[in-house]
């Protein structure tokens, strides 16, 4: 992956470029000069990072596994903290480092860089699949009991929105991806309005916070697990938001200070959705809410407007490495604008065949968020670091996170594929 492609993949997980930077031509070769961003901004991008569409799964996780799983919403977010900051001691130990791939290759060579990409890579698809997915079943739960026949084909009304939406997604696929950028810069605005929302919603809408609940629920565990790692899947853009720092010594303050407002956050939303819809909370807590509330439409409306503008973003990395891999001898504008559209058009053929918003976000939090985010980061850096060799509380530490991942990747996606499989 190269710069190029580094920055897309900063970009497309909400973090808008804050360093300065000026191109000009000086012996035939492109200059850039980069000036370090501030503790604040640094803050400011690890948030954006991690805020995502989680956070309207959180209700369904905690209903999953009852009142106790919120312990294991900290100690995710305590592991997934404590691995972004073995990135950064990697990054320590190699200043040729700088992006996660990177840190793959300087562990296992060309296998490592293949394996970190390859996950990414399905990450982003997947977590973009899922838009689509929230997207249809917001707007079938707004407008129900409604479809529509295309080419002598019928589209249930969730399965039309999906459609539509596409439609709606495909220019901004067509155009210069740079463009929407800050658009989706609004990351933590937006899971600030839906808290809010959600909040003011139970307080004055007269649903209120009667639900008790269940201590704990052993079978749901799983489910809960995945999802609560799906929430901290922000590790690829760790590192560039590293080297974009002024002063690189407060960043892992920053780490910390953004792990803790974020759990915060999930924590709350969390909480809120359980104690308002109990066990009848659904797998995206906007479908709970009464459609003709102001506040039940402000949240519905964030959450459609958020993903159509973070599509095209989310996908970036991924058309840049198969332009490069299919046209790397043959450069051609429409056979760009192709393979943006059927990529684009694979997306919708997998949410309409798997239009399970949950249990495909659990799927990408099991096997694909744990896996980048718990496992690869404690396996390069006993690596890297060569660790692996001597015993100590820091090796203890990391082998057993890591094993917890392991265990995260084979309970999980085992249960998150019996439960697709089960709903087909």
């Amino acid at each position: 992956m190269n710069r190029e492609q580094t920055h897309d993949l900063l970009v497309h997980l909400n973090v808008p470029l804050l360093v300065d930077v000026e191109d000009g031509c000086e012996s035939g070769h492109m200059k850039k000069h980069y000036h370090g961003t501030t503790f604040f901004k640094t803050c400011f991008n690890g948030l954006n990072a991690l805020s995502g569409v989680g956070i309207l799964s959180v209700p369904y996780a905690l209903a999953s596994g009852g009142w106790l799983s919120l312990i294991l919403l900290l100690v995710i977010a305590a592991a997934t903290c404590f691995t972004g900051l073995l990135m950064r001691r990697c990054m320590d130990l190699d200043s040729h480092i700088q992006t996660y791939p990177d840190i793959g290759e300087r562990a296992f060579g060309h296998i490592g860089r293949t394996i970190v990409s390859v996950f990414m890579y399905l990450e982003l698809y997947l977590v973009a699949t899922g838009f689509l997915i929230l997207e249809g079943d917001n707007l079938q739960n707004i407008f129900p009991n409604m479809g529509f026949e295309l080419a002598g084909v019928k589209f249930s009304g969730e399965q039309g929105f999906i459609v539509i939406v596409a439609l709606i997604i495909l220019p901004t696929m067509w155009v210069d991806l740079s463009l929407l950028s800050y658009v989706s810069a609004g990351g933590v605005l937006a899971s600030v309005v839906i808290i809010g929302s959600i909040l003011w919603t139970g307080v004055f809408d007269e649903i209120g916070f009667h639900e008790k609940g269940r201590l704990v629920n052993i079978g749901g565990i799983p489910t809960a697990v995945s999802l609560y790692a799906f929430c901290y899947c922000a590790h690829p853009v760790f590192p560039t938001l590293y080297t974009s720092m002024k002063d690189k010594s407060q960043f892992s303050k920053v780490l910390l200070l953004c792990f803790v407002l974020c759990t915060i956050s999930y924590a709350s939303m969390a909480v809120l959705g359980y104690m308002m819809y109990g066990e009848n909370v659904k797998s995206q807590v906007t479908l709970n809410l009464p459609v003709k509330g102001i506040s039940s439409k402000i949240a519905i409306c964030t959450t459609l407007i958020n993903p159509v503008t973070k599509f095209a973003l989310m996908l970036t990395p991924i058309v840049g490495a198969l332009e490069n891999w299919l046209l790397c001898s043959y450069k051609s504008r429409p056979m760009s604008l192709l393979i943006r559209t059927m990529l684009l058009l694979s997306t919708i053929i997998v949410a309409i065949s798997v239009p399970f918003f949950g249990d495909l976000m659990s799927l990408v939090g099991a096997f694909l968020s744990a896996t980048a985010s718990i496992i690869l980061p404690c396996v390069c850096y006993l690596k890297i670091s060569g660790t692996y060799r001597r015993w100590g509380i820091e090796m203890v530490i990391t082998i057993g996170i890591m094993l917890m991942g392991v265990c995260v990747v084979v309970i999980g996606t085992y249960t998150s594929l019996r439960q697709i499989f089960g709903h087909l």
